[in-house]
């Protein structure tokens, strides 16, 4: 008999099994009661090696943040640490490029540190598709969904960017505005900035809009310098536009910034957009308008859920968060 057919015999999930077997707490004690009488009438006998193994495993969380000047990433860290502080969970965090394999990076640093559970901040569809399946432990992806992949071990909580996005970009072509640039993600390598993108063209097709990429798309990784370096391509290849979408509120700031050092008024000549709802948008002048996702709520989504699959043998749950968009002084109408 193995941890899995107690774990049926028992109804109790995989993860509670052993951690009554490996005499842990954070058990309730019905269930130890249950899950040792089965082990007894069984004759189940734990395997001392991999026992030994199991107490190898550290206490930790690692969390893998995928990108290094996020600061959206930045401010859900914030919330992370201080939720796993009340429960006493210490995390390892570890920061990387946006274009680097976070999934890959994730399996290095699970065989040396040999963590309770996962979280990854961002992530890209494609990394997971190929590569999670090298991951065992409880894992949970924030900001992107992961419902798709199936793998019974992943649980994800984000907002829907598509919409998100397809939201922002109608509301300024319901102020009028017909010449729309954007400065997004690289779509190659970010499932988030791909799903962004899409949500613009779902909105221009409403409208019955063509756009030209070649002209009006910027992809960059996230970060201030990048929003300003963007946008003054933008300006300096004679792009024509009175608005623009920027796919996270940092590139939205650095695009004011290019804007305004370009003679450009915001919003008089540019209205501009965001996404994320950073609340420095809200000390800039002008204000940003922009998506705001619930970072408070993503947080504690995440760390609930993977608690409750590394405690409780929970089954991976894939949840999304609203999404409120906030029209403010950085745009106008025309």
């Amino acid at each position: 008999m193995t941890i899995k057919d107690l774990a049926k015999k028992t109804g109790y999930g995989v993860a509670t099994v052993s951690r009554v077997l490996n005499g842990q707490p954070s058990v309730s004690e019905t269930a130890r009661s249950v899950i040792l009488r089965a082990a007894e009438e069984s004759g189940f006998q734990l395997n001392s090696n991999a026992k030994q193994l199991k107490q190898q495993r550290s206490n930790a969380i690692l969390v893998v943040v995928k990108g290094r000047a996020n600061e959206m990433f930045s401010e859900l860290l914030e919330y992370i640490q201080t939720l796993a502080a009340q429960v006493h969970l210490p995390l390892h965090v570890d920061y990387m490029d946006e274009s680097l394999n976070e999934v890959q990076r994730a399996v290095q640093l699970c065989r040396e540190m040999k963590p309770l559970g996962l979280l990854f901040l961002g992530g890209d569809e494609q990394n997971f598709s190929s590569d999670f399946h090298s991951i065992d432990i409880p894992s949970v992806l924030v900001t992107n969904d992961a419902s798709k992949l199936g793998f019974p071990n992943l649980s994800s909580v984000c907002t829907n960017d598509r919409l998100a996005s397809r939201a922002a970009m109608e509301k300024m072509l319901e102020l009028g505005h017909r010449s729309i640039a954007i400065v997004g993600g690289c779509k190659e390598i970010s499932t988030t900035s791909l799903l962004r993108y899409e949500g613009c063209m779902d909105a221009l097709r409403s409208y019955g809009l063509d756009f030209d990429e070649k002209n009006s798309y910027r992809g960059v990784i996230f970060s201030y310098e990048n929003g300003y370096r963007a946008t003054k391509e933008l300006i300096d290849k004679g792009c024509n536009f009175t608005a623009l979408f920027a796919a996270a509120d940092v590139m939205a700031i650095g695009a004011i910034r290019a804007l305004r050092d370009g003679g450009y008024r915001v919003p008089e000549d540019v209205s501009v957009m965001g996404f994320d709802g950073l609340p420095l948008g809200s000390y800039l002048v002008p204000q940003l308008s922009t998506i705001r996702q619930s970072v408070a709520d993503m947080a504690k989504l995440s760390v609930d859920m993977l608690i409750s699959q590394i405690r409780d043998g929970a089954p991976a749950r894939h949840i999304f968060v609203p999404f409120t968009l906030w029209q403010r002084e950085s745009t106008r109408s025309i």
